[in-house]
């Protein structure tokens, strides 16, 4: 039986679940909605908002990042005046929060440094008086505020840096997930630092859960493991009864999460029971309902595996649609940098030249890369279908895949 968005966010709010709950979800099953919906059942809207100004009361109980703390930040490049381009920071509260209120702005330097280069510096602004010209046209002095632009540049040996430089995306997403992190490590640290019988005030008194969205959108694989580890470490070693959620479609950084979580570990700093934490998937029905998947077993999810199953499964049905050529891509291309493979054609059928059919590859190149809407929607033709399901039985008896199960999981 499918569930609404409201009713998966209740399931995760109930009583009795574990400390940290790990999700994995494609791209499009709804997980930053859900996390909207999280956010809403944990604290209701009695007035209009916005993503963009989080009330207090809202941050107080629940931290969050998703795709929208993402949009609170721009790029001001400027080009007609060929000025230094800049990250521009939306008013709102929760980066006044971070940088004003909780002075975290040279922890956010020192995490982002760790991922990047200790070189490459942003640049927090002071606030300032500016000349600038009204809709008249008429000159008038403005205050640029505090924290509200953010510039790069390499540090030399010496006192001097660079010119202004404009990082890459990558680069980008790790300073917002920097800003976020040392606002997380700071409420650990906190909560972790009361004293029981001589309790003071904190800010974060009232924090009941965490729920992190996909925060290594743009990271290639290297960082996405350093931030996975970090994370890991971060979470098991919060003492208080804060609760996480934490939600991804990148199946490394769910694997690297499974791996630190799903052990017993006694450390300095923490003592960790892999009790406190669950894994599952979360699934969209025909009807557009959802439901979550518990995984039960102690290994972590075999993505590659998932996506057999699928196949296997709308072939079986007869519900075969264009982007299920983009999953099998998908399959073939993790499949041949495993193997060995310079390039995934090469587990493609032969021909009796020995090469990669030319028409099966096509097929998937064409069927995996369109670029509009009016062909995701175009129905297959019979011959299409077919191709698709010679590919999927060819692949699983020449590479001699484990059979998965309706769950996803291997067996020999």
């Amino acid at each position: 039986m499918g569930k609404t968005l409201t009713e998966i966010a209740q399931q995760l709010s109930t009583p009795n679940t574990p400390k940290v709950q790990l999700i994995y979800a494609f791209n499009g099953t709804g997980k930053t909605r859900l996390s909207r919906e999280f956010k809403q059942l944990i604290v209701p809207e009695t007035t209009g908002g916005d993503e963009s100004d989080t009330p207090e009361l809202s941050r107080n109980k629940i931290l969050y990042y998703n795709a929208f703390t993402e949009d609170l930040f721009y790029w001001d490049n400027d080009l007609e005046e060929n000025a230094e381009p800049k990250l521009k920071i939306q008013p709102n509260t929760f980066t006044d929060w971070v940088l004003k209120d909780q002075g975290q702005d040279m922890n956010v330097i020192t995490t982002f440094q760790r991922y990047t280069n200790d070189k490459l510096t942003p640049r927090f602004n002071a606030e300032r008086k500016e000349k600038s010209k009204n809709k008249s046209g008429e000159e008038v002095e403005i205050t640029i505020q505090a924290f509200s632009e953010v510039t790069f540049s390499i540090q030399s040996g010496d006192t001097t840096h660079s010119e202004k430089l404009k990082i890459s995306k990558g680069e980008e997403s790790i300073f917002i997930w920097s800003v976020f992190y040392s606002l997380l490590e700071q409420a650990v640290l906190t909560l972790n630092d009361v004293q029981p019988d001589y309790p003071e005030p904190t800010p974060f008194d009232d924090l009941e859960y965490v729920f992190i969205d996909d925060p290594v959108s743009s990271l290639d694989d290297n960082h996405v493991i350093q931030l996975a580890v970090d994370l890991a470490q971060l979470v098991k070693s919060n003492k208080s009864t804060v609760k996480f959620i934490i939600t991804t479609h990148n199946p490394l950084f769910f694997n690297v999460l499974c791996n630190e979580f799903g052990s017993d570990e006694k450390t300095d700093l923490y003592s960790w029971k892999s009790k406190w934490f669950s894994k599952s998937r979360l699934e969209k029905n025909q009807d557009g309902s959802l439901h979550l998947v518990q995984q039960q077993n102690d290994s972590p999810f075999a993505y590659h595996l998932h996506l057999l199953s699928q196949l296997q499964e709308v072939i079986k049905n007869g519900q075969i649609e264009k982007y299920h050529f983009n999953l099998l891509r998908n399959v073939l291309e993790k499949t041949a940098t495993f193997l060995g493979y310079k390039r995934w054609e090469y587990l493609l059928p032969k021909t009796e030249d020995g090469l990669p059919n030319p028409f099966a590859k096509r097929i998937v190149n064409y069927s995996s890369h369109s670029k509009h809407a009016a062909e995701e929607v175009a129905p297959l033709k019979p011959e299409e279908k077919q191709v698709l399901e010679k590919l999927v039985k060819g692949l699983i008896e020449q590479h001699r895949f484990c059979q998965p199960d309706a769950n996803g999981e291997a067996h020999v």
